[in-house]
């Protein structure tokens, strides 16, 4: 059996009508390379005709392989699988949805392989075609990252990379069930360098990343990365002990002075209405940590393959 060299790792969600164009662009790329390669499709519990698709192609090329899961356990859960299936001295990430350009492997790869980086990865630098809402808050997360973390996320970094057997078995180590792979890649440090590019719109098809999900996942890199919202949350609670102290001395010394009674309501409901909102919203962050800790204790397998090849 001849050794592989690369790796190309491809998640798959309902992706039916975009893998025969990603495959057919891989394989052009990888063939010029002239290097023994695979490509590893991971079907993420797909319910289209994504994993008949697939198969077919693995049949009809010994260098296809696919895991298929026995539900959608999510994209993190899908690269993951991929990576530990890899048998490659160099491995790729990549989307099968026409977003990341298979024409920048040969770059990345020389990159790598010159021995100055461990790994090569790619950013945009735009997000053309994107809603307007979306970009924006997209930008306020990598910024707020940046602020509250101590790892170095770059704004507009994408999951497609290129890494050798070095970087891989050092992201491996990482065996955390609330996986957060943007976050990850940086926190193992290594030499990487990034290619940049314009935004690419899909092949076919709609995102699977809706709204609510992008804010959800933003939250898991968010609370997997920094403790400070818990140090927000006593900030808030130390303002509003102060703030209840100031309040207190005011009544009595107003009561001393004057003699008025402690009236009005309006502004007793909107202080009980604010210190109950700043508490929910401390107890909400607790309630994340502790959920994220319940996760990781169960050890529930992070994936289950229903068939492989």
């Amino acid at each position: 059996m001849n050794k592989i060299e690369i790796s190309l790792v491809v998640p798959c969600f309902n992706e039916e009508e975009s893998i025969l164009v990603f495959y057919k662009d891989a394989v052009k790329i990888c063939e010029s390379l002239n290097n023994q390669f695979e490509i590893i499709f991971v079907d993420d519990g797909s319910k289209d005709n994504t994993l008949n698709i697939i198969q077919n192609l693995a049949d009809s090329n010994n260098s296809i392989h696919y895991i298929s899961f026995s539900r959608n356990f999510g994209k993190e859960a899908a690269m993951l699988a991929g990576l530990q299936a890899a048998q490659g001295d160099y491995i790729v990430t990549i989307d099968v949805d026409g977003q990341d350009p298979p024409s920048l492997i040969p770059d990345m790869l020389e990159a790598v392989t010159s021995g100055e980086y461990d790994c090569a990865a790619t950013r945009r630098v735009d997000r053309k075609g994107e809603p307007p809402i979306r970009s924006f808050f997209a930008r306020l997360f990598y910024s707020l990252m940046k602020k509250v973390t101590d790892i170095e996320i770059v704004s507009g970094a994408r999951d497609f990379r290129l890494m050798n057997r070095k970087y891989l078995d050092a992201l491996l180590l990482l065996q955390e069930r609330n996986r957060f792979s943007k976050g990850l890649f940086p926190w193992i440090g290594f030499k990487i360098k990034y290619y940049e590019y314009e935004n690419i719109e899909r092949i076919k098809g709609n995102t699977k990343w809706s709204f609510w999900k992008l804010f959800l996942y933003s939250l898991d890199g968010l609370f997997a990365f920094s403790s400070k919202p818990l140090a927000i949350a006593s900030v808030f609670g130390v303002f509003l002990f102060i703030t209840a102290i100031v309040f207190i001395i005011f009544i009595i010394i107003r009561r001393i002075v004057w003699g008025d009674p402690v009236d009005g309501w309006a502004s007793t409901v909107c202080i009980i209405l604010f210190c109950s909102g700043i508490q929910l919203f401390s107890i909400g962050i607790l309630g994340q940590y502790i959920a994220k800790i319940h996760s990781e204790v169960k050890q529930r397998p992070q994936y289950i393959i229903r068939e492989a090849k």
